[in-house]
């Protein structure tokens, strides 16, 4: 063999193994999707089932652009399936903001009016205004279902019992008095650690616990009175976690409301659903740790 071909033979000896070695790599994947049991399940199978009940809630995490993509996802293809039957509500919005959101999805006011106005998240430009910017284009309702914050500041400084001094208009965006505390066991812990840092150093475990409750009960209050077709609710996953947090007071307000929850997790390895989050949701969305977050 010449000089010449045998580095010829070289040369495509190594581009071949190149190849294989690129051939080999496993493309990245944004998310997958299982069910309870951790089976893998596509996308169209998840809307299938998340067609069927009156309320679904999507439990996010705050900062996942992914779930904040998918939710948006979600939402259209429930509204292809449900037209106007659909209503969305969102733990991100307070409810004494509902004048200004409708204000602002009929065009009484403009969208600048409306984020100075409607105390939007600090992350609402990149996570939630494509949701707010679709269901406005397509003239959805938008039901702003947690508590003014105000509110559940007072509860974790007095306790629930303090609600019954607010005045008849302030009582207008609670559910009926008196709140029966229901204790959300998967939140106990994180309740717990909020009393421990922050502007919550030193704070009651059990009184943040109550202000957990006042949201958890004005959602689930809302919502039901908004429920007149299919209903759509954004909330952090500890709110709807082990369908507790919102789900018993749903219940109470409307007994018999069928309800599915989907949850957002965070996983080194989304080849599977590990076991810690299952019975935690009945659908899960499983992002990759090494996901951009948004803050």
């Amino acid at each position: 063999m010449t000089i010449h071909n045998h580095l010829r033979y070289i040369l495509l000896s190594t581009t071949l193994l190149f190849g294989l070695n690129v051939g080999a790599q496993k493309a990245p994947e944004a998310y997958k999707l299982y069910d309870n049991t951790g089976r893998e399940m596509t996308y169209q199978a998840l809307i299938n089932a998340l067609s069927t009940p009156d309320v679904v809630f999507i439990g996010e995490m705050h900062n996942c652009v992914i779930t904040h993509w998918l939710e948006l996802k979600i939402l259209e293809s429930l509204h292809d399936i449900h037209g106007k039957n659909l209503e969305v509500g969102m733990e991100m919005f307070e409810a004494d903001t509902q004048l200004i959101i409708d204000e602002y999805l009929n065009g009484a006011i403009s969208s600048d009016r409306f984020e100075e106005e409607a105390r939007i998240w600090p992350n609402y430009s990149t996570d939630y205004a494509p949701i707010v910017s679709y269901i406005k284009d397509n003239r959805l309702p938008l039901i702003a279902t947690n508590v003014p914050r105000r509110y559940a500041n007072a509860v974790k400084n007095h306790g629930l019992a303090y609600l019954d001094s607010l005045s008849p208009e302030a009582k207008r965006y609670l559910p009926p008095l008196p709140i029966r505390y229901v204790p959300n066991a998967n939140a106990v812990s994180g309740f717990a650690m909020m009393g421990a840092m922050g502007k919550n150093k030193g704070a009651d475990p059990e009184r943040i616990a109550q202000a957990q409750a006042i949201k958890d009960a004005t959602m689930g209050w809302l919502i039901t009175k908004n429920l007149h077709g299919k209903f759509l609710h954004f909330n952090g996953s500890y709110h709807s976690d082990a369908k507790e947090g919102i789900v018993p007071y749903l219940l109470q307000y409307r007994p018999g409301t069928t309800f599915k929850t989907v949850r957002a997790v965070r996983q080194e390895n989304i080849s599977h659903l590990e076991d810690a989050y299952k019975g935690l949701a009945d659908y899960y969305i499983c992002v990759p740790e090494d996901m951009s977050m948004s803050y």
